[in-house]
């Protein structure tokens, strides 16, 4: 401790990329708040600023090194730079090359050695061949997000191996936590106030695949709806072939487990899928989509869909176009084709220019937003249970919030402008929607939402 104190003890976080990376910045930041550090969003007056990278794509290692620099630049002369993350497995050398003067890197797999790279008086890294990183036991946890959200990690690495994708190599094979330490953790979360906790992994319908585990995720999830209170539980990245019968049962048997499904489908044409090594195909997926439509009318259907894939043709491109219009989807992230190096699809014959794969990008964006804009013009005259967040960042007349349909940082919001009724941030209200303004929804707030149940924080902790 008296070494800590002579270097400065406030530390600066930085978190790139997706919701599992900033996962493993909570627990950097439990591991140094539990040691005495103190954290600090200045980062001129930080003795140490810490760095969680993505390398998924090459935009995403481009805002690595931008930050990365932007830091340099702000930081005093004395403060330490530790880089963390994925960037740093596959790509350390060109860290090494653009700054020498990192202080120390870490592997995704070894953020448990933060301290000792804190303490460190010379330049070093840590780059084990563990890939990927998960919480056990009783190590510590920092949440980053609001207090009335959460997100809770229940696998690491991949099973898969899409052609376009790298993060099997970076993130290393599939590995599931046990369920009981899911469920630890959960009841954690919980017991801390949070109200909303959303499930996150490379692919939720893996879990426990490694272990030969049938239906695991829906054994989870009905052991998870065993505790009582009021909380939402949203599911993130579950791909079409793992929507089962049962799974959709599951999401009937308890309005806790919100009506939302994040499944990326990422394209319809069959050829395209089977280029993309994806275990499913055009009649799959809509196979899929009429299954959740008919048993679950409610359901909010996220999707990410992909544009410019090598051999991809006009006609190809179009059918993707008539696929979202014949059956239009809630929400939809588009990506352009990027050939990374180690991907299989990198290699393949019929590379597409950038200018027509951002020709089609911005085609089927515009498309998809004409599309949500009319489906959330649904919602106008109806009263929706509103999770009210924030003031609007644009006037301090307004507040931000969302409904089951919107999740963080990936949908649009609830803004509300008529908020008079609003008691407290952080709590359910109701909310009636009155106009639409693009992916966000207008309304005005009509009083909180009274809990049915009570949780007792002590009553969760087994």
């Amino acid at each position: 401790m008296e070494k800590l104190l002579q270097n400065g003890n406030k530390i600066h976080f930085t978190s790139l990329g997706c919701s599992r990376n900033l996962v493993d910045t909570e627990i950097l930041l439990g591991l140094v708040l539990k040691s005495g550090y103190e954290v600090t969003g200045n980062e001129e007056q930080a003795d140490y600023l810490v760095i969680n990278t993505c390398g998924f794509l090459e935009s995403a290692r481009q805002e690595a090194l931008d930050t990365i620099e932007e830091l340099f630049a702000l930081k005093k002369p004395e403060a330490k730079v530790i880089v963390a993350g994925c960037m740093v497995q596959k790509h350390s050398q060109i860290l090494k090359e653009t700054f020498p003067q990192i202080h120390y890197m870490l592997g995704p797999g070894d953020l448990e050695k933060i301290l000792e790279a804190l303490a460190s008086s010379e330049t070093g890294e840590e780059i084990t061949s563990a890939r990927s990183y998960l919480q056990w036991g009783e190590i510590p946890r920092q949440l980053a997000t609001p207090k009335h959200y959460a997100y809770l990690k229940i696998a690491e690495g991949c099973a898969k191996r899409c052609s376009f994708c790298i993060i099997p190599t970076i993130k290393g094979p599939l590995k599931s936590k046990p369920q009981e330490q899911v469920i630890h953790e959960f009841k954690s979360l919980l017991a801390q106030g949070v109200h909303e906790i959303i499930l996150i992994a490379q692919d939720l319908g893996d879990y426990g695949r490694e272990r030969k585990e049938k239906g695991a995720l829906e054994k989870l999830l009905r052991e998870m709806l065993k505790v009582e209170g009021e909380y939402w539980i949203r599911l993130l990245y579950l791909y079409p072939d793992e929507v089962t019968d049962e799974l959709v049962d599951v999401i009937n048997s308890d309005p806790r487990l919100l009506p939302y499904l994040d499944m990326p489908i990422q394209h319809i044409n069959s050829a395209i899928l089977k280029g993309m090594r994806r275990k499913t195909n055009r009649d799959h997926i809509i196979k899929t989509y009429e299954l959740l439509r008919t048993r679950i009318p409610e359901c909010v259907i996220r999707t990410s869909l992909m544009v410019g894939f090598p051999g991809e043709t006009d006609e190809q491109f179009q059918e993707l176009v008539s696929f979202i219009r014949e059956y239009p989807l809630d929400n939809v992230g588009v990506f352009t084709f990027s050939p990374e190096e180690g991907a299989h699809a990198a290699k393949l014959p019929g590379q597409l220019p950038e200018t027509i794969k951002q020709g089609r990008y911005e085609i089927l964006m515009q498309t998809q937003m004409e599309i949500i804009v009319a489906r959330n013009r649904g919602y106008v005259g109806k009263t929706l249970e509103v999770m009210v967040e924030s003031v609007h960042p644009e006037s301090e007349f307004l507040l931000q919030g969302r409904f089951y349909g919107q999740c963080p940082d990936m949908d649009g919001q609830v803004i509300i402008n008529d908020a008079r009724a609003v008691e407290s941030l952080g709590r359910l209200h109701e909310v009636e929607i009155t106009d639409v303004i693009d992916y966000d929804l207008i309304g005005t707030a009509l009083g909180p939402i009274v809990p049915k149940r009570k949780l007792s924080p002590l009553a969760v902790i087994s």
